[in-house]
């Protein structure tokens, strides 16, 4: 059986802890960040587990 190859553009992307779960960032916090109020670019800062919907779909495409 051939190893299985990394989804390049997942791996920069997502990252897994290490009881399996699937860390993620959220988006929206590039460029025009003055009419976004500091609450809510505080809330964006931080990481989050994908859903559970997307796990199995992102764990096939980072399997290591």
């Amino acid at each position: 059986m051939p190893k299985l190859k990394t989804h390049k553009g997942a791996a920069k992307r997502f990252k897994k802890t290490a009881t399996g779960k699937v860390k993620r960032s959220h988006s929206f916090l590039r460029h025009i960040l003055t009419s976004k109020d500091k609450k809510r670019k505080r809330k964006l800062g931080g990481n989050v587990l994908v859903s559970e919907a997307d796990t199995p779909k992102v764990k096939r495409m980072i399997p290591y």
